[in-house]
């Protein structure tokens, strides 16, 4: 660990950088990029922000990716510590918010261990971003009261234990970093009679790129098949995913297919 230099004063600020499309990041997120020295930015983030920060900022990728090859938690709590304590103010800009799924808290615990102010900004969370922007409502009266979000995959690759309870309920659900156990996903839903489930695929939600998929459980395979649906996307299930704007022409080819 580094010794700290007397002149500097160590802080580390986490900023969420939103679901994608640089221009949704709030004003106070931008600020601290500028007034800082390092940058550690995730690969979720959209590069265009870092143009705000000052020519001295020293910038470093730590991207984390489920399925490459991607840096520890531990290696990237430890650049935290010892950039502050040489360098100054250092902003964590993680994808969506630091706290959904974004490890957050286990980077905080670590930093004050050393005595070392922390401060967070929140972003906007995929989870409410991209549904937001595909004007998917999360809750609706009568139909959705709550809506959970839930992790595709726990630490150990296994489907989270969570889908067992949420699969039982009538709230919206947005499931983050699970696209690759879609079929898990589907099958455990179809287990249970959710097979005409209203669902949605949302991959590169807010960029240039978007793809989505809309449909029920029992034919979502194939949507995402067809619209060519990959990583990273979210999964948002539920009936509120019929009030998608385009989801009316889904139900005209389903009831054309059965005429």
């Amino acid at each position: 660990m580094q010794q700290e230099n007397k002149h500097i004063a160590p802080k580390v600020t986490l900023v969420g950088a939103g679901p994608g499309d640089p221009d949704l990041i709030t004003l106070k997120g931008i600020k601290a990029i500028r007034e800082a020295d390092v940058i550690l930015y995730d690969a979720l983030v959209n590069e265009e922000l870092l143009s705000y920060a000052k020519p001295s900022c020293t910038l470093i990728y730590v991207g984390k990716r489920a399925e490459r090859i991607s840096t520890s938690q531990d290696y990237i709590n430890k650049l935290l510590v010892d950039y502050a304590l040489t360098h100054g103010h250092v902003v964590r800009l993680k994808g969506g918010d630091p706290f959904v799924f974004g490890r957050g808290g286990e980077e905080i615990d670590y930093v004050r261990q050393f005595d070392i102010p922390t401060a967070v900004i929140p972003g906007i969370s995929s989870s409410l971003g991209l549904t937001g922007l595909q004007q998917i409502p999360l809750t609706y009266r009568g139909i959705s009261e709550s809506f959970w979000v839930i992790t595709g995959s726990t630490s150990d690759g296994r489907l989270s234990d969570d889908l067992q309870s949420a699969v039982h309920t009538r709230a919206t659900v947005v499931v983050l970093m699970g696209y690759a156990k879609l079929a898990q996903i589907v099958d455990f839903y179809q287990q249970h009679g959710k097979g005409q489930l209203p669902i949605a695929l949302i991959q590169n939600g807010s960029l240039p790129n978007e793809r989505i998929a809309l449909g029920r459980i029992d034919n979502i395979l194939e949507e995402a098949e067809r619209n060519l649906v990959g990583v990273p996307a979210i999964i948002v299930l539920g009936d509120v995913v019929a009030k998608h704007q385009a989801f009316e022409n889904i139900k005209k080819e389903l009831q054309s297919l059965t005429v």
